[in-house]
């Protein structure tokens, strides 16, 4: 199943549950959100939890593009990026917990095909009405004190119930908090409560459900790949970019998500810059040229092909054109080479007057030159 056919599988299955689609998804938060960008489906919805009147309804159904800078380091292994898209359900006051349990089963199992025999389920202790319903649909299940989400220190909160699949070979061994191989696909949340400044607990006047699908990571065991990495929506990327850059399996993972990343972050209107969304865009962009500089100074974006732009402008439908984002990286890249040339003269006057780089060194150039630890050593050893 291709992920353009799961995603219209996915919305399809809740429009015709009652549910209406949220068009036009972002990665910019609302007005008053303290997050640099959107990491989960709620985050446009937390007034809407807590009871304001959402202008589609009770039921609603999407697929929101997110970005979490949390995950920046864990990016080249088999499941994480850092811009991905999370399938969404949301129920404001309407249907309860276990409805969205049988639901999400009744997709996994009856629509999609999973094999249950590889699906396993995780409680909190405090939810007595999940594990009932995972025991009625055979699911084995395991309780445990992480199954609680909020938005933060303060703000919505609930008992959640994730759901997992089996990855290993062979039979499934262990539980999701014993053995790895279970990976997260599917998170129904039960908001409950909000969580006020001093910690209490307060019970929301309106409990609602809300629930988070991986899309990357469903279709990881859909198409049965090994890695988000070599699913459908990354094969032009693993096309075009091993021929231009030679690297190695996990710098190509990184290369691909970085720049990928950097496209959806540009479509959504951020720049380079040294604060707040545009440094996290400039982060993203400097870490893929070390990479390629660090074999070959002369690599440069303005190899990237402009279908493979437009393959990932197309499938994030942003509203933006290829040579506005070739324009952004370009511009980006010039900078950081004239940063380069300025750094080598920065270190070797360093090592001449101090030495060997400490590990202060090391953080004063990053803080005050803008040099990171990565690039200073590819300075000191060419």
């Amino acid at each position: 199943m291709k992920t353009d056919q799961l995603v219209r599988t996915f919305v399809d299955f809740y429009l015709e549950r009652g549910h209406r689609e949220i068009i036009g998804t972002t990665l910019i938060p609302p007005p008053g959100d303290p997050v640099l960008f959107t990491t989960s489906g709620m985050h446009p919805l937390t007034a809407n939890i807590e009871g304001r009147p959402h202008p589609l309804g009770r039921r609603l159904v999407d697929v929101q593009r997110c970005l979490r800078t949390t995950d920046l380091d864990e990016v080249g292994d088999d499941t994480h990026l850092t811009t991905f898209e999370m399938l969404g359900t949301w129920s404001f006051g309407d249907y309860d917990g276990p409805q969205s349990l049988r639901w999400g089963y009744e997709l996994l199992v009856g629509r999609l095909g999973l094999d249950v025999r590889r699906l396993h389920a995780t409680v909190h202790p405090t939810d007595l009405l999940a594990p009932p319903i995972w025991s009625e649909l055979g699911v084995p299940v395991e309780h445990t004190g992480e199954n609680w989400w909020s938005n933060g220190p303060t703000g919505p909160c609930g008992p959640d119930s994730e759901i997992f699949y089996w990855s290993g070979d062979g039979p499934p061994t262990g539980t999701p908090t014993t053995d790895d191989r279970w990976v997260e696909i599917w998170n129904h949340v039960t908001m409950l409560y909000r969580r006020g400044e001093d910690g209490a607990l307060t019970p929301l006047e309106q409990p609602s459900v809300d629930t988070g699908l991986g899309l990357e990571r469903l279709v990881t065991i859909l198409q049965g790949v090994q890695s988000v990495h070599h699913t459908d929506t990354f094969l032009p990327w693993r096309h075009h970019v091993p021929g231009l850059w030679p690297l190695d399996e996990t710098d190509t993972r990184v290369v691909c998500d970085h720049l990928r990343s950097a496209i959806v972050v540009i479509g959504d209107g951020v720049r380079p810059s040294n604060t707040g969304r545009g440094y996290v865009l400039r982060r993203l962009l400097r870490r893929v040229l070390t990479l390629l500089w660090r074999d070959k100074p002369g690599r440069t974006l303005a190899d990237l092909p402009d279908d493979l732009l437009s393959h990932t402008i197309d499938h994030f439908r942003l509203l933006i054109s290829p040579p506005e984002v070739r324009t952004v990286l370009l511009d980006e890249e010039r900078r950081f080479r004239d940063l380069l040339i300025r750094g080598r003269q920065i270190v070797s006057r360093r090592l001449t007057r101090s030495g060997p780089l400490t590990d202060a060194d090391f953080r004063d150039l990053h803080d005050t030159h803008g040099l990171p630890r990565d690039l200073v050593e590819t300075l000191l050893n060419p």
